[in-house]
């Protein structure tokens, strides 16, 4: 049989010799390379005069404004340093709104007036302000074609760092990124102004309420990101990835049977880790480590060839800029290794989908953690007021959370496969469900200081034990040491779960940047914050005890926002129709949830919250993201119609021929020979290959009259809305029919790489 592009690929991988170690840092380097391709406060130490350290210390652990007096010893100390790291270009990396981030390299080089000589210099100006092309980005309207002048600002909070090329390094300056006119073009500035407006508020709960003085809250991340590999190989130009136009145009693939064996074996998760993917994750982690980036765990997820790795909780920003950093350094480093990094939410249909676990904390300068139940929740007044604050801001912007994780891929993923479905509610566990229920029958809460607890803690463990005395499980054998049990068990059908000290939003989607679900929940914890220390004031005022004020206005807030709260298994149809009856919207597409993105109710929102988004910021991002959804969805149609069109439908055209030539052969001798049977088989089998076919050329040619529909429709969300209600749909029928026709044409005909073969040979 001659040699197709798939089985030249299986022999390449046959061939493999084993992978050579590519990382030359050994462990007990570690403590001295971390860090070391940052210029955080260790390097501003050595850098920098002990005046202008002190202060720009200040501007990182509180927030406080920038003296722009120092800027010129930062730049100097700044370029000093990078240059030692062999850095000859600097840029201000930015993230506009096109989910990427952006960069513009300019050489630390000037030339001495009058004999042109050669100078090293990079001055406090240039450091704090750049001005790169706004034109060409998505704005949403904020700016024309014609109205190019975009400003990038320096953010002293988050560390610059090198990237390193294979010529040279570059030193990248963390900035956020607006127009001429002062609307933020990106995903920082409105993170950034979340975040004061969250400490603000809980800054004056803590005071006024219970006494304490801080001078920064913090909300922390701690995001666990997955992603999917794909075999690749750089060596020739035939290999899975490039032999699947619908993985390399849109992410995913758009067709695809169902291999015999898919994850039903559960034999991946946790599994034995592949010898090629630890030497490229290893590399990735040394890489992050260098960059300060505190990766912690890595395993291997459910679905065949997915893998996951999390990181210790970092400050939302830091945590942001960093998740941004690891998507890019897990493509390269992949890339490196001879595979291909999967970001999509679900690149392979029938197995789970991959998405980026948002674990949510606040905390305060001197590191305690706000959400940290201690314990004895019950008598916790602090936590169970913050726990309740959260509990009504889910509730009432339930729309909000949603819509920011709308995205095509988590389309895809939501509802199933250990992904949350689109119904957003809220899981306690047993013991914090009967401390709300207890408050909501009674008053037993009362105001205790609760215990000092550290923030440090990886995203994917979860932490103390909130009981009365330690709950240690017995399993029955004498020589295990005492087991703690957590206070909740996980819940992984549940998008915002309470984890022990934090809450973890898991509908967050593989590809998305963390900055925008994080804007959200910092903007909704705040106004629920200010909203309870409102009222607890004015009762106090009314003359009612700070105590009894508290524990009115605590149980008035959990008895109207109970019904977000939910522990059950999220995937039924009980949940969904008890989640009916309690109101609670099901917006499971897309378009249905960036329809309420710019609501009356979520346009006050923002503007009562110090403008985080401005009414026209706010609509440029709905804007945005139904351009992206209509773009996308788009791309895959049309990708699926060539596809077809131009290699499957070719594929099976050949076995039909083959099938129709081999049953003329036979003809003949069958007709000669009265008492010989018909070859049913094979007139069956030519039947079944007819009408297969001509159904997918008839859904094929319908698509495509549906993708030249949509290009006619003049407004976002009713071309989101086509596309997502009328393309889709036919989108499916397709696959339908070449996912039937893949079982039964001829394997060396078919002309794309199977499932089994992208999902298990390494």
């Amino acid at each position: 049989m001659a040699q197709t592009r798939r089985s030249k690929m299986i022999d390449e991988i046959d061939s493999r010799a084993p992978v050579a170690a590519t990382v030359a840092d050994s462990a007990d380097q570690l403590t001295t390379i971390y860090d070391s391709d940052t210029y955080g406060l260790n390097a501003m130490r050595e850098t920098l005069p002990s005046h202008c350290y002190k202060k720009i210390r200040e501007v990182i652990s509180t927030g406080q404004a920038l003296d722009p007096a120092i800027a010129d010893m930062v730049a100097n100390g700044m370029k000093e340093w990078a240059i030692k790291k062999g850095a000859t270009h600097y840029t201000h990396w930015f993230q506009p709104l096109n989910g990427l981030a952006a960069e513009k390299h300019d050489a630390f080089i000037s030339i001495f007036p009058g004999d042109d000589r050669l100078l090293l210099e990079f001055s406090g100006m240039q450091l704090i302000k750049g001005e790169p092309d706004a034109s060409s980005f998505p704005s949403g309207g904020l700016r024309s074609t014609w109205e190019a002048r975009g400003y990038t600002v320096w953010d002293p909070t988050s560390p610059p760092f090198i990237k390193r090329e294979v010529n040279g390094s570059i030193l990248c300056i963390p900035t956020a990124f607006c127009s001429w006119t002062g609307e933020a073009l990106d995903q920082k500035t409105p993170l950034l102004r979340s975040m004061d407006y969250v400490s603000d508020a809980a800054l004056a709960v803590l005071s006024s309420i219970f006494g304490e003085k801080h001078k920064k809250v913090f909300p922390t991340l701690g995001i666990e990101q997955v992603c999917e590999s794909s075999v690749k190989d750089k060596q020739t130009n035939i290999h899975f990835y490039l032999s699947r136009p619908d993985l390399i145009n849109c992410g995913r693939t758009l067709v695809g049977a169902k291999p015999p064996k898919g994850q039903e074996m559960e034999d991946h998760y946790f599994g034995s880790m592949n010898a090629r993917i630890v030497a490229c994750i290893q590399e990735v982690e040394w890489r992050c480590w260098k960059l300060g980036m505190p990766l912690k765990t890595r395993h291997n997820e459910v679905a065949p060839g997915q893998y996951e790795v999390a990181p210790i909780f970092e400050r939302a920003n830091v945590a942001s800029d960093h998740n941004m950093l690891l998507m890019d350094i897990l493509k390269s480093v992949a890339i490196k290794h001879d595979l291909i990094c999967l970001l999509h939410e679900k690149p392979f249909a029938g197995v789970n989908g991959s998405g980026k676990h948002n674990n949510y904390s606040l905390a305060t300068d001197g590191g305690v953690n706000l959400l940290d139940p201690g314990l004895t929740p019950s008598q916790n007044a602090r936590f169970i007021l913050f726990l309740s604050a959260i509990i009504r801001a889910v509730d009432l912007h339930a729309d909000l959370l949603r819509a920011s994780v709308a995205n095509p891929g988590n389309e895809h993923r939501l509802g199933a496969n250990e992904a949350p479905p689109a119904i957003i509610s809220i899981y306690l566990g047993q013991e914090l469900d009967k401390v709300v229920r207890d408050i909501i029958s009674s008053n037993k809460t009362t105001l205790t200081s609760p215990p000092q607890k550290s923030v440090n803690t990886t995203a994917s463990t979860t932490s103390t034990t909130a009981n009365n005395e330690v709950n240690n499980m017995w399993l029955g054998v004498d020589q295990f040491p005492p087991l703690p049990r957590d206070s909740t068990d996980r819940n992984r059908t549940s998008p915002f779960a309470f984890t022990g000290n934090k809450f973890e939003f898991r509908a967050v989607g593989s590809s998305q940047v963390t900055s925008f679900p994080c804007i959200i929940l910092n903007t909704i914890v705040a106004e629920s914050l200010i909203y309870i220390r409102k009222e607890i004031e004015a009762a106090i005022a009314a003359g009612t005890p700070a105590s009894a004020s508290y524990n009115q206005v605590i149980k008035k807030v959990l008895q109207t926002h109970e019904r977000i709260i939910f522990n059950g298994d999220g995937y039924g149809q009980e949940w969904r129709d008890i989640a009916a009856k309690r109101g609670l919207l099901n917006l499971r597409s897309t378009p249905e949830a960036l329809s309420l993105l710019n609501s009356d109710k979520n346009i006050k929102l923002f503007e009562q919250s110090n403008n985080i988004l401005s009414p026209v910021e706010l609509a440029s991002r709905q804007h945005i993201l139904y351009e992206f959804y209509s773009k996308s969805i788009a791309i895959e149609a049309k990708s699926m119609y060539d596809l077809v069109a131009t290699s499957v439908l070719p594929a099976c055209y050949k076995h039909q021929r083959n099938v129709a030539e081999s049953l003329n052969s036979i003809m003949p001798f069958i007709q000669s020979q009265p008492n010989f049977k018909q070859p049913t088989a094979q007139i069956n089998n030519l039947g079944e290959l007819i009408e297969s076919i001509n159904l997918l050329s008839e859904q094929n040619i319908k698509l495509n009259n549906a993708i030249k529909h949509a290009t006619s429709i003049e407004s976002d969300c009713d071309r989101a809305t086509h596309l997502n209600q009328s393309v889709i749909p036919i989108m499916n029928e397709v696959r339908r029919y070449s996912d039937h026709l893949e079982t039964i044409v001829e394997d060396s005909l078919w002309p794309l790489p199977k499932y089994s073969e992208i999902l298990f040979l390494r």
